[in-house]
């Protein structure tokens, strides 16, 4: 009830602009007494994934909080897990403003924010101010600059600055926003990136003396033979999870509505059964052999349960969380028995 009204204060503004007030808001508070001011107290329903002991299986999906400044406010509300991102080796301002749309008819948001971030310097010094101490996802991307063939230089770079300070990290190559980057999904490309990050995260966690997992986040458009085909390779080059999904250029959900087809990624309700499919398809094809996130359209227990019977371990929200407020999180842990 409480939310509902200041989302209809919220949203006569423009979202990019409630956006950055809202990070300035909880990272001012985060950290201090008036954190109260949103914290609640959720079940506590532990569940081990990826090695990881997580106090509930419900997280926050990377987007929200791309500089790492508001851990301690998302961990107040109750989370599980926070994942923080995406960071990029070099500051970046993104694309052109404006780039986020709601599309309140259909529970969704376009965005096309581009990898905008302070960089990974800046974001490693904000996790560790934060002394943050549950379960922190770093996701690591590349610079909109560098060339596609040298992309693995770029996330290796990031996963080398942000490895001792991660409880995972993962890997996008999913954003619509960065031009190429989807690419890196298919085939010889896909498999290279993952070899080589794969060699870095053994000599990482023989040089820090911890094992930090990688999981891969991956798009929603995708067919069941480039689903099994990332499924191999996932396999092959021993990654640790996978996060399913990123965002959908699908418009066929909401094309009739105003902003719709402002191009970037779609989130929110509409991409929830292309998800969930891609997650279906992808638990039958890695038959158990590495856990599954699943993110995409979840706005309740029931739209949460729906992923976790598809074959996700957890879940993450983002647009639902925007839209429904810190009432979601609970309803989510409520429906987890």
């Amino acid at each position: 009830m409480f939310y509902s009204a200041i989302r209809k204060v919220f949203f006569k503004f423009d979202p990019e602009a409630i956006h950055e007030l809202t990070i300035k808001g909880f990272k001012a508070t985060g950290a201090s007494p008036l954190n109260k001011l949103y914290k609640q107290t959720i079940p506590h329903k532990p569940v081990e994934v990826m090695g990881i002991k997580f106090p509930n299986p419900v997280g926050l999906a990377a987007g929200l909080d791309k500089n790492g400044e508001c851990i301690k406010a998302f961990e107040a509300l109750g989370f599980g897990f926070v994942e923080v991102g995406t960071v990029t080796p070099r500051p970046q301002p993104g694309n052109d403003k404006p780039r986020i749309f709601r599309l309140p008819e259909a529970n969704a948001i376009i965005n096309r924010m581009g990898f905008n971030n302070k960089g990974v310097d800046y974001l490693v010094d904000q996790v560790i101010k934060a002394k943050y101490s549950g379960v922190l996802g770093i996701n690591i991307g590349k610079n909109k600059d560098t060339p596609d063939e040298n992309a693995k230089d770029d996330y290796i770079h990031c996963m080398r600055k942000v490895y001792d300070f991660a409880t995972y990290i993962t890997v996008n190559i999913s954003s619509p926003n960065t031009p190429g980057l989807r690419s890196l999904q298919y085939g010889d490309a896909l498999n290279e990136l993952l070899s080589a990050l794969k060699l870095e995260q053994t000599a990482l966690a023989e040089q820090y003396g911890k094992y930090v997992p990688v999981a891969v986040k991956i798009a929603p458009d995708l067919n069941e033979e480039e689903v099994n085909s990332i499924a191999a390779c996932l396999i092959t080059n021993n990654i640790d999870g996978v996060i399913a999904t990123n965002t959908t250029l699908a418009r066929d959900k909401v094309s009739h509505l105003p902003f719709g087809n402002e191009q970037g990624g779609l989130s929110g309700a509409p991409v929830k059964d292309q998800s969930t499919k891609v997650i279906q398809l992808l638990a039958k094809a890695l038959d158990n052999k590495l856990p599954i996130i699943g993110v995409g359209g979840i706005a309740s227990g029931e739209d949460a349960q729906e992923k976790i019977a598809a074959g996700a371990k957890l879940v993450q929200v983002y647009t639902g969380f925007i839209y429904q407020g810190p009432e979601l999180i609970k309803d989510i842990v409520k429906s987890f028995k």
